[in-house]
């Protein structure tokens, strides 16, 4: 077979935008359709795709189909473990408890990553919060600073950091993120303060009071299930295929030593994650020449300085998967020949391309895997969260001008 073209056509990279297009319109104008019919439109956008690069550069292709193996099972034993734990108590659903919360969700993902945090985490606040009316916004910001932001202090956190790990970043250099965590985490968690405080107000004393019943003392079911959690996150430190046979034999015990009654609690189906292996398959497939172009032009896009690193590598990790983005922007920077303090870039261009890859991750639903995640499993429980257009209303008005803030504090 012949290898890839060195000057593939931008042109193949309209079945990507076509389903990215989809994914947002579709559901607001054609939603019966959509609900009824995504599988076929992912299948039709994938194939002239796989077609392409079965002829050109099958290894791409074999190589792309085992990462998304690899990521839905990642995701999916994650999905399952954590619905064998009924977390119950240990917070109420008020601005300071809801805030509280995220704030400790984003330390837990630094160490059983972001996607095991929000698989954790997400429905505890889901019952804690039932009782009250305007709650799409708590799960919002949950996608913000659990399910990406937080999860930005060490290779455990978010793949991206995980990769620079395997190509040397020293496990603990990730600490040196901490002020930029500190940072966008206070800032995304104060907003959210105010933005849940102000909606709280219309809460009447029936949900008070249903708020104090759904406190107390913290109380886990399922505690088996923790042991099996962290046996998918030492998963991730072993070579294919022996992780994925790991991830999936974690996923399976679980499945079958869970009480019913646990899964009952957590109102568990598998209905989340078979959406998101559709959704994903097809996005991983139609995003390959997208990653082609990139590679191709990235070292003409005349990136040099941090903030130009940190905005460009985190505009394209909010459409395209930011573990490939984060290594093309590295390579990029090691082409520049400024002094190697850091796997070959200097450290300032390092912690850009890091905090871009795992901040702007969270400014749309396919940003990174767990957010697509929380927001099926959240829509499951009968709560509405809106659309791909509307959740990035939100992204746009508080974590883009958050990100300027750090921009000018860290990257200038």
């Amino acid at each position: 077979m012949q290898a890839a073209d060195p000057g593939l056509s931008p042109l193949w990279v309209v079945p990507f935008a076509a389903l990215l297009l989809s994914i947002a319109v579709l559901p607001l104008f054609a939603g019966h359709f959509w609900h009824r019919h995504y599988p076929l439109v992912c299948l039709l956008l994938a194939l002239p795709v796989i077609a392409y690069f079965t002829y050109v550069d099958p290894h791409r292709l074999s190589e792309t189909a085992l990462d998304y193996v690899s990521f839905i099972l990642l995701l999916g034993s994650l999905y399952v473990v954590t619905s064998g734990v009924a977390v119950e108590g240990g917070m109420t659903a008020s601005p300071l408890g809801n805030t509280v919360y995220l704030g400790v969700g984003a330390l837990i993902a630094n160490a059983i990553g972001t996607t095991g945090a929000s698989m954790l985490l997400i429905r505890p606040l889901i019952r804690a919060n039932k009782h009250r009316h305007r709650i799409s916004h708590v799960f919002i910001f949950f996608i913000f600073v659990v399910s990406n932001i937080g999860g930005s202090l060490t290779p455990l956190g978010d793949p991206p950091l995980f990769l620079g790990y395997l190509q040397g970043v020293p496990f603990t250099w990730t600490f040196r993120l901490l002020p930029h965590w500190l940072t966008t985490v206070g800032i995304v968690l104060a907003v959210f303060f105010a933005f849940d405080t102000w909606a709280a107000r219309g809460e009447s004393h029936a949900d008070e009071a249903a708020e104090v019943t759904s406190s107390g003392r913290l109380r886990l079911d399922g505690k088996r299930n923790l042991l099996y959690l962290a046996g998918v996150v030492a998963c991730i430190f072993v070579d294919r295929p022996l992780r994925e046979l790991g991830m999936l034999a974690m996923a399976l015990i679980s499945y079958q030593t869970t009480p019913e009654h646990v899964h009952d609690r957590n109102e568990f189906t598998l209905g989340p994650i078979r959406e998101v292996a559709i959704l994903f398959a097809g996005i991983f497939a139609t995003m390959i020449p997208a990653l082609v172009v990139l590679e191709q032009n990235g070292a003409r896009l005349g990136v040099n300085e941090p903030w130009e690193f940190f905005w460009a590598t985190g505009l394209l990790s909010s459409f395209l998967d930011n573990a490939p983005t984060y290594l093309t922007f590295l390579s990029a920077a090691r082409g520049l020949g400024l002094p190697s303090e850091v796997v070959g870039v200097p450290h300032d261009i390092l912690k850009a391309i890091s905090c871009g890859a795992v901040f702007m991750g969270a400014n749309s639903y396919i940003g990174n895997g767990p957010n697509f995640m929380v927001k099926a499993i959240v829509e499951e429980n009968g709560i509405p969260m809106p659309s791909f257009f509307g959740y990035m209303a939100y992204s746009v008005s508080i974590l883009v001008p958050t990100f300027v803030v750090v921009t000018f504090i860290f990257f200038r």
